[in-house]
């Protein structure tokens, strides 16, 4: 079993007696995680929003019912809490009246499970977000040498679970993934009406990682307005499918100021959407050098959250194209990265931003160092 960076944390929060609050996306772990730590406990109570009973179980019970429904259950966990119309008033209920009661609340799209919890449990709770499996997670599972072996494999499957633990069968499980959770959970949403559209814009952000974004580009492309195109992305952001990146500028006046990227969580969700699963050598070196790109940058994401390491991330470009793939604050200090799947490609650091930044750290990453950079932090 691959052991998940954040167990220790949610087991420490629940002994304080808070509530946790897991998101990520499905088939991450959430509820392995959750069986992982209250195994051999048999004084848990499981409910999950797909469960039309549960659902109707949990939505607008009295404190009466609830302790019947409860019973001698020591631990709640409710499983895809976003579905549970009301679910902030029955946890607060909990909180409030069960105060002997260990409460877990997991979902898949931050947006709707934070406004089902409003400010229902402010100060009783923790939340904690759960990605794929992360490259730190796997070097203590498969060990260091075999994991950046496999880098490659990575850049192409992802590391979805139920992806990593089944190899051969990467391209039927990332399809149903997509099929069965990207787009059919997101349509279910009120906020989403064209469905193709949104099918069209996802495959035109997974063919631009690594370059600028413009929404109003991308609106012409896909047939929508410029509106519609930043609400999508912002829901496909908040189902933890994709990230955004800002621009850094400070300094400079030609710097850009109100620019993006976008990467994607995962790289096996991205090469299914556009159902290329081609090799590494087989592919644009333009596209693999994205590719590193996003892949270095999401797995970085995931070091630092789960090591609590508090990080605002930007990359950084002029007018005249010169660009950092990476820039970081952190605790006042700056620090910069670029990222080169050629380990043998020299990097050299752009002169107007030494010019303007003489005080950030700069590192170029590779393959060759790249374990370094992902486990150290």
């Amino acid at each position: 079993m691959i052991k998940r960076q954040i167990e220790n944390s949610i087991r420490d929060t629940l002994s304080d007696g808070k509530a946790v609050v897991l998101l990520g996306p499905r088939q991450v772990g959430k509820s392995t995680l959750m069986d992982i730590i209250f195994s051999g406990n048999d004084d848990v109570k499981w409910f999950t929003g797909d469960d039309p009973a549960d659902r109707e179980a949990l939505t607008d019970v009295s404190l009466t019912r609830l302790k019947l429904i409860l019973g001698s259950s020591r631990v709640v966990v409710v499983d895809e809490a976003q579905k549970i119309p009301g679910i902030g008033d029955t946890m607060k209920l909990i909180t409030d009246h069960m105060s002997d009661i260990r409460l877990v609340a997991t979902g898949s799209s931050s947006f709707q499970l934070a406004s089902s919890l409003g400010d229902s449990l402010a100060g009783r709770k923790r939340e904690y977000q759960l990605y794929p499996i992360s490259f730190s997670e796997m070097v203590s599972y498969n060990g260091l040498i075999e994991e950046e072996r496999s880098i490659a494999d990575r850049m192409i499957y992802g590391y979805y679970p139920e992806v990593v633990m089944n190899h051969g069968k990467e391209r039927e499980i990332l399809k149903e993934l997509t099929d069965s959770y990207l787009y059919k959970d997101i349509l279910s949403m009120d906020k989403v009406a064209k469905g193709e559209k949104l099918v069209k814009l996802v495959q035109a952000l997974a063919l631009q990682i690594g370059s600028l974004v413009s929404y109003h580009e991308l609106a012409q492309t896909v047939g929508i307005d410029d509106k519609t195109v930043e609400k999508y992305i912002d829901i496909l952001e908040k189902c933890y499918i994709i990230f955004r990146l800002p621009s850094y500028a400070k300094n400079l006046r030609n710097e850009l100021k109100f620019s993006r990227k976008v990467f994607f969580y995962d790289l096996g969700i991205r090469n299914a959407v556009l159902e290329n699963f081609t090799p590494l050598s087989l592919r644009a070196k333009e596209e693999v050098g994205h590719m590193w790109e996003n892949f270095m940058i999401a797995e970085r994401r995931k070091s630092n959250e789960y090591s609590m390491r508090y990080v605002s991330n930007y990359f950084w470009r002029t007018e005249q194209q010169k660009e950092v793939d990476l820039i970081e604050f952190r605790d006042g200090a700056l620090s910069a990265f670029e990222f080169k799947w050629n380990p043998d490609k020299k990097v050299k650091i752009p002169a107007q931003f030494t010019g303007a930044y003489p005080e950030a750290a700069f590192e170029a990453v590779s393959p060759k160092n790249a374990a370094e950079f992902l486990i150290n932090g």
